[in-house]
C-alpha cells in the first residue's frame, strides 16, 4: 500500500465513532467518575417505560367497555406476556411476569434505540453485566429458597470431585448471558457505525434503513426474547418441582 494512501484511511478511521463517551464528570471518594452516553440513554429509555406504564395505568383505571386504541395495545401486550412467561414457567411463572416483563420490555427498548439515533446501552458491557447479575442473584435465591441445603450439595454432584466444575458452571452464568447479549449488540453497533463513518453520502441514503431493521429491530428483539428465555429457564431449573 502506498504512503500516499495512509492518510485517507486515517481520515476516515476518525469519522468513525462507536465509542462510549463522557458527558459530565465529578469527583467522588477521590475518583473521578463520569456521566456517560449510556447513562443517558439508559434515563431516557427508563422514564419512556414509566411515562408509558402511567399512560397505560390510567387508560385502564377509565377502561371502557368496548377497548379501543392503546387499551387494546396494553391488554394484547399483557396477555401475550402472561402466555410467554406462564408457558416456560408452568405454575410458577404468576410470580416472574412483572420482572420478566420489565426486563424484555427494557432489554428490547435498548437495543432498538440505534433507530432513534442514540447508542444503544446494552453495547456497555457494563449494563448488560450489571442485568445478567441481578438474573444471577433472583436464581440463586429461588437455589437457596427451594433447595435449602441441596443448594450446596449440589455443586458435589454426581461426584464429588466436580465441585470445581459445577461452582464454574454457576459462576458462569452471568458472564455468558451478559456476553451474549453485549456481542450481539455490540457487532450491529460497530457495524453502523463502519457504515456510516467510511461510505460516501449517496450510499447512506436509504440503504442503512434495511441495515437498522436487521441489527436493531429483529437482532434486538431475538436477543431481548433469548435473554428473558434464558432467565425463565434457569430460576425454573433451580425452583425443580417445588
Amino acid at each position: 500500500m502506498g504512503y500516499g494512501m495512509m492518510p485517507m484511511l486515517l481520515a476516515a478511521d476518525k469519522e468513525v465513532d462507536f465509542s462510549i463517551h463522557h458527558l459530565i464528570g465529578y469527583q467522588f471518594m477521590g475518583q473521578t467518575v463520569y456521566i456517560t452516553t449510556s447513562h443517558v440513554c439508559m434515563i431516557l429509555i427508563m422514564a419512556t417505560i414509566m411515562i408509558f406504564a402511567v399512560v397505560a395505568r390510567r387508560k385502564i383505571m377509565h377502561a371502557e367497555e368496548v377497548p379501543t386504541g392503546l387499551q387494546n395495545v396494553v391488554e394484547f401486550a399483557v396477555e401475550t406476556l402472561e402466555g410467554f412467561v406462564n408457558s416456560s414457567m408452568g405454575k410458577n411463572g404468576r410470580k416472574y411476569i412483572c420482572y420478566v416483563g420489565t426486563l424484555f420490555l427494557y432489554i428490547l427498548l435498548s437495543n432498538i434505540s440505534g433507530l432513534f439515533g442514540l447508542r444503544p446501552p446494552t453495547a456497555d458491557y457494563g449494563t448488560t453485566f450489571s442485568l445478567a447479575l441481578i438474573t444471577f442473584v433472583m436464581i440463586q435465591y429461588n437455589n437457596l429458597k427451594y433447595n435449602k441445603i441441596g443448594a450446596f450439595t449440589g455443586l458435589f454432584q454426581p461426584i464429588w470431585f466436580l465441585f470445581p466444575i459445577n461452582l464454574i458452571g454457576e459462576i458462569a452464568t452471568p458472564v455468558s448471558m451478559s456476553l451474549r447479549l453485549f456481542g450481539n449488540v455490540m457487532a450491529g453497533t460497530v457495524m453502523m457505525a463502519l457504515y456510516y463513518g467510511l461510505l460516501p453520502l449517496f450510499a447512506k441514503i436509504g440503504i442503512p434503513a434495511f441495515l437498522h431493521v436487521y441489527f436493531d429491530l429483529f437482532s434486538g428483539a431475538i436477543q431481548a426474547y433469548v435473554f428473558s428465555m434464558l432467565t425463565m429457564v434457569f430460576i425454573t431449573d433451580k425452583i425443580g418441582e417445588a
